[in-house]
C-alpha cells in the first residue's frame, strides 16, 4: 500500500483542490471564545474532582431499554453497499473529471469520511452494515464452507500496527497527495485498498483482520464507543449517555494507542497546514497558493510530526499524572485506557473540521448520484438540485456556523474530561491521587481546546 501511494505520488496529474478547502476569514470575538472554550474544561475538571465516585459509576450505568435488531439483513446490505461501490468505481474512472460532479469523490470524501464518522458517534454501529466487506466475504464462507477463519493465523506480535501504517497511508492521499479528488485516480486507490483488504481477509479471516488491518473498520468500532445508542450482544438496542461504553473499555496496546493519537493529529495538521502561519513558516505566501504539488514535502514532514508532538506531550502528561499520584499501575497500562478519551476529542474535531464540506459537498453528493457517468440521466430526481453555497458561506452564516463547531470542540473535549476522569477513578480509588493524576492530561486538553479553536478562527486557505 506504501509503494502504491508513492507511485500515485509520482504519477503526473493535476492538481485538484481537497473537498474540504473551502474556508473563510472569521471576524467575531475570538478572544472571549478562546477564554470560554479553556475555562468549560477547566471548570468541568474541577467539579469532576469533587464529585463522588459512586454518582459518576451510577452516571454510565444508566440506559434506557429500546426494540431488538437482528443480524440476518445484514450480509444483504453489505451486498448492496458492496455494489454501489463497485459502481461508484465505475463512474470515477468512465465518469467526469470534475470532482464536483463525479459521485466517487463526494461519496468517500464527504459522504463517508465527514459524514458517516458523527453519525458513528451518535448513532451507533452503522459500519457493520454498510461494510462493503463482509457481504462478499459470507458469500465465499458459504461456497466454500471456510467459516471465519483464515489460511494461515495473524502473527499477535505484529498487533495493530498494520492499521496505523494503513491509516498514515490513506491520511497522506487524503491530505498532501496532489489530486485525492481526481476520480480515476481516486478509485485506483480506493479499488486496489478494497482488494488488498479483501485477500488479507481470506488468508487470516474476517474477524483477525477486521480487528487488526482495516482502518476503517477499526476506526468506526472506536467511534461506536462514543455513540448514545448501544446494541448488546443479544441485539437488544438501548440509550445511553454518550461516552458510557468507554467506560467499560480495556487498555489499548502500544498501536492501539498510536492509531488513536494519529486520528487525532492527522485531522489536527490539515486544518493547520492550511493556515497562513503554517504556510509563513515555508516562506509561501498564502494570498498566492501554488498549489498542492509545491508543498508535498513540508506536509508530509508536518503530518509526522504532528503525530510525533501529540504522541510525546500525551505520554508525558500521562507519565507526569503517574508520578504525581504515586501509582502503582504500569506505564503502559495508564496510557493504554487514558488514550480512550481522546475519542471524544477526536470526533469533535472530525465533526468541527468537516462541517463546511459536509454541508456543501453533501448537496454535489446528491445531485451527481443522479447522474453518476455524466450522460444527462436524473435517476433519483435530484440531477438539477440547486446547490446552497451560501449555507457555509456569508456574514450570517459565519455566527452560527463557527459557533457549532467551537461548540463541538469544547463539548468533546468536557467530556473527555469526564472520561478521563473514570479511568483515573478506576485506577486511583483514592480522591486526592485521581485528581492529581488527571491534572497534567487537563492542561493538555485546554491547551488542545485553545488551539483549536484558534484553528477554527486564523486564516486559511482555500
Amino acid at each position: 500500500m506504501l509503494v502504491l501511494v508513492a507511485v500515485l505520488a509520482l504519477l503526473p496529474t493535476p492538481s485538484f483542490a481537497h473537498a474540504s478547502a473551502r474556508g473563510h476569514v472569521l471576524l467575531l470575538p475570538t478572544g472571549y471564545y478562546l477564554i470560554g472554550g479553556a475555562f468549560a474544561v477547566a471548570i468541568s475538571f474541577l467539579v469532576l474532582a469533587l464529585l463522588p465516585a459512586e454518582r459518576l459509576q451510577r452516571f454510565w450505568r444508566r440506559r434506557l431499554p429500546l426494540l431488538t435488531l437482528g443480524d440476518s439483513a445484514r450480509p444483504v446490505i453489505s451486498l448492496i453497499s458492496f455494489a454501489g461501490f463497485a459502481i461508484l468505481l465505475a463512474a470515477g474512472v468512465f465518469g467526469s473529471r470534475d470532482p464536483l460532479s463525479n459521485p466517487l469523490p463526494l461519496m468517500i470524501w464527504t459522504l463517508l469520511w465527514a459524514g458517516i464518522t458523527p453519525l458513528q458517534g451518535v448513532f451507533g454501529d452503522l459500519w457493520s452494515w454498510l461494510n462493503p466487506w463482509y457481504g462478499p466475504w459470507q458469500v465465499i464462507s458459504c461456497l466454500f464452507s471456510r467459516g471465519d477463519e483464515g489460511a494461515w493465523r495473524f502473527p499477535r506480535w505484529l498487533g495493530c500496527w498494520p492499521v496505523v501504517i494503513l491509516f498514515f497511508a490513506f491520511a497522506w492521499f487524503e491530505l498532501i497527495d496532489p489530486a485525492p479528488d481526481d476520480p480515476a485516480r481516486l478509485a485506483w486507490a480506493a479499488g486496489l485498498y478494497w482488494l488488498f483488504s479483501f485477500l488479507a481477509m481470506l488468508v487470516f479471516g474476517h474477524r483477525q483482520w477486521s480487528r487488526s488491518g482495516e482502518f476503517l473498520t477499526i476506526f468506526f468500532s472506536m467511534v461506536v464507543r462514543f455513540a448514545i445508542v448501544e446494541r448488546n450482544k443479544t441485539g437488544r438496542l438501548g440509550l445511553c449517555w454518550p461516552g458510557a461504553k468507554l467506560s467499560a473499555a480495556e487498555p489499548l496496546p502500544p498501536s492501539g494507542i498510536a492509531f488513536l493519537l494519529l486520528a487525532l493529529s492527522s485531522v489536527s495538521f490539515d486544518g493547520l497546514s492550511k493556515t497562513f502561519f503554517w504556510l509563513g513558516l515555508f516562506g509561501i505566501n498564502p494570498l498566492e497558493f501554488p498549489g498542492r504539488t509545491a508543498v508535498i514535502g513540508s506536509g508530509s514532514l508536518g503530518l509526522v510530526l504532528a503525530f510525533v508532538l501529540l504522541a510525546a506531550v500525551f505520554l508525558f502528561a500521562v507519565w507526569l499524572g503517574q508520578r504525581l499520584a504515586g501509582s502503582d499501575r504500569s506505564f503502559g497500562q495508564a496510557a493504554g485506557l487514558l488514550v480512550w478519551s481522546i475519542v471524544p476529542i477526536a470526533l469533535a474535531y472530525h465533526v468541527a473540521h468537516y462541517l463546511t464540506a459536509l454541508l456543501v459537498d453533501g448537496q454535489y453528493a446528491l445531485a451527481s448520484l443522479s447522474d453518476p457517468f455524466a450522460l444527462g440521466w436524473n435517476l433519483f430526481g435530484t440531477a438539477d438540485m440547486q446547490i446552497e453555497a451560501g449555507i457555509a458561506a456569508g456574514a450570517d452564516s459565519a455566527w452560527w456556523l463557527w459557533n457549532v463547531q467551537a461548540g463541538a470542540i469544547v463539548l468533546g473535549h468536557v467530556l473527555a474530561v469526564l472520561v478521563a476522569h473514570g479511568f483515573a477513578w478506576r485506577m486511583h480509588p483514592q480522591p486526592a491521587r485521581a485528581m492529581l493524576s488527571q491534572f497534567p492530561l487537563t492542561l493538555l486538553m485546554i491547551a488542545y481546546t485553545v488551539f483549536g479553536l484558534w484553528l477554527l478562527a486564523t486564516p486559511t486557505v482555500g
